[in-house]
């Protein structure tokens, strides 16, 4: 397993590195380029995530029906031509075409989907939880590199060690990643858009992804923003919030994982995630004084980083194998339709309602989303079951389609086996067996 996952967590790793290093700094920056005004501002540092938004789904469909590999690929260069363009612009617009062209490169949901492939589903736990420590690290490293290389050498920089870091992802997919194997859905070999947008527990994951980051985006827009202009820190003293913020998230990452993952208590880890995020906003929209606004930024990376590692695990839980790619598609265009409406509406009512109001309106937005959370059950532990085609009868699959204890059941040609998912308290292992006989 650690074959497969480690060289495509570090290909997300390096990916969302490239995107954290500039978020530390750059409402700042943008907020001095030529033509700039709060809206804009609020626009660039969401804009990336506006054609992620777009670009998630058919990039889902086209790995789903053209390959992981060359989707990929395809991504990181688009990816990698928005961070140039970006790190050349000299005024507010071009700034922001970068940015809309980095998004553009929308592989995210294809690399989850490419780990759920190459990872067999009882081990993608852990998997999902590796890939999670690897963005967590990314994270941590970008909060104290991106304010201090941005001071040092220029924000543009930053936007170089960017496209640099895609172009080495790319020799990671083509080098290091091994082929998925090839499957075969014979029960349903197309996805079905009306059973994957009606799932309400799907409905209640992409809400979840949308809140969490619209918070994180408009958190990023007024943490440098406030800190240098209320507080008049510099920019090279960010770093001093950042770093032990995300120190104390990243600890908190571990244990939220394994209770959510080992224990089964994925909401019970959710809604504390959404309790942290309201009481950080009403001590941030509150504080008179720098200290209680760090230790309200420190609150916010816990509940932050508890989500992260479990999210898209959780999500894929709802889904039947041949629409991962289709439903990871969804499930991150609407977290990146939070980040760009995250910046948008930071940008635009930052100078306009107080931060008492925002931050009140902000608690009140999390109560409900906890309810909303707590209505939703955690996934049922499902047993698996590979069987040698050599062995077991293909013909007789007719069976296993009409058993409601079998959730689903797929081929794996690479391997020339059958992967069958089962309720082990409905059906035993030679039960399934017989039914193949």
């Amino acid at each position: 397993m650690i074959k497969s996952v480690l060289p495509l967590s570090l290909i997300i790793a390096l990916r969302f590195l490239g995107l954290f290093l500039v978020l530390p700094v750059i409402s700042v920056y943008a907020l001095n380029l030529q033509g700039a005004t709060p809206t804009l501002v609020g626009i660039v540092v969401g804009g990336y995530a506006l054609t992620q938004m777009i670009f998630q789904v058919p990039f889902g469909i086209m790995s789903d029906k053209l390959g992981r590999k060359g989707t990929i690929v395809t991504g990181l260069i688009i990816f990698a031509i928005g961070s140039l363009i970006c790190a050349l612009s000299t005024d507010i617009y071009t700034l922001m075409l970068g940015r809309l062209l980095q998004g553009a490169g929308a592989i995210g949901a294809v690399v989850t989907a490419t780990i759920s492939d190459l990872v067999k589903e009882e081990q993608r736990p852990k998997a999902m939880a590796m890939m999670g420590m690897f963005i967590g690290i990314s994270f941590a490293v970008s909060m104290l590199a991106g304010p201090l290389v941005g001071a040092y050498l220029g924000v543009e920089s930053l936007f170089v060690i960017t496209m640099v870091l895609a172009l080495a992802s790319i020799f990671i997919i083509l080098k290091k990643v091994p082929n998925p194997p090839k499957i075969t859905h014979t029960y349903n070999a197309k996805p079905d858009f009306g059973q994957v947008l009606g799932n309400t527990n799907l409905i209640k994951m992409n809400i979840t992804n949308f809140l969490q980051k619209g918070l994180m985006t408009f958190a990023f827009m007024i943490i440098p923003i406030t800190l240098t202009k209320a507080y008049e820190w510099d920019m090279t003293e960010l770093w001093k919030v950042y770093l032990p913020a995300m120190i104390l998230g990243f600890l908190a990452m571990a244990p939220a994982a394994i209770l959510a993952e080992k224990k089964g208590k994925f909401k019970e880890i959710l809604i504390i995630g959404i309790a942290l995020f309201a009481i950080s906003y009403l001590i941030i929209g509150f504080s008179t004084g720098s200290t209680a606004f760090i230790i309200g930024v420190a609150i916010f990376f816990i509940g932050f980083n508890m989500h992260e590692p479990i999210m898209q695990s959780l999500a894929t839980k709802f889904a039947k194998v041949h629409q991962r790619g289709l439903v990871l598609g969804f499930f991150n265009s609407f977290g990146y339709l939070g980040t760009f409406l995250g910046g948008l509406i930071g940008g635009a009512f930052y100078q306009d309602v107080s931060m008492s109001t925002l931050v009140i309106t902000i608690a009140i937005i999390c109560i409900l989303w906890a309810i909303l959370i707590f209505t939703m059950p955690n996934p049922a532990k499902k047993k698996f079951v590979y069987l040698s085609l050599e062995e077991y009868h293909l013909e007789n699959s007719v069976n296993l389609s009409s058993n409601e204890a079998i959730d689903e059941w797929y081929l794996n040609n690479t391997e020339n086996v059958i992967a069958i998912k089962y309720d082990g308290d409905k059906i035993s292992e030679d039960e399934i067996k017989s039914l193949l006989k």
